[in-house]
C-alpha cells in the first residue's frame, strides 16, 4: 500500500505533542494592531492547544504525526 500523503497546509501550521494534543499559533496578529485591544494582544501570544473537537478533523490530515 502506497504512503498516505500530508495536508501540506497542516503540516505548516500545526505541530503535535508528546501527548497527541494539537497546538497551533494563535491569529490575529499580523497587522491592524492599532484596532485591537491590548488584553487581545496579550492573549493572542504564544500557542495554544486545540479543543479536542477540532483535532479530530486536523488529525487525519496528519497521518504519521501521531
Amino acid at each position: 500500500m502506497p504512503k498516505m500523503k500530508t495536508k501540506s497546509s497542516c503540516k505548516k501550521r500545526f505541530k503535535v505533542t508528546a501527548n497527541g494534543r494539537v497546538k497551533f499559533q494563535q491569529a490575529g496578529k499580523r497587522h491592524g494592531m492599532i484596532k485591537r485591544t491590548n488584553k487581545f494582544i496579550r492573549n493572542a501570544r504564544g500557542t495554544a492547544v486545540m479543543s479536542k473537537a477540532d483535532e479530530k478533523i486536523v488529525k487525519p490530515m496528519m497521518p504519521y504525526q501521531r
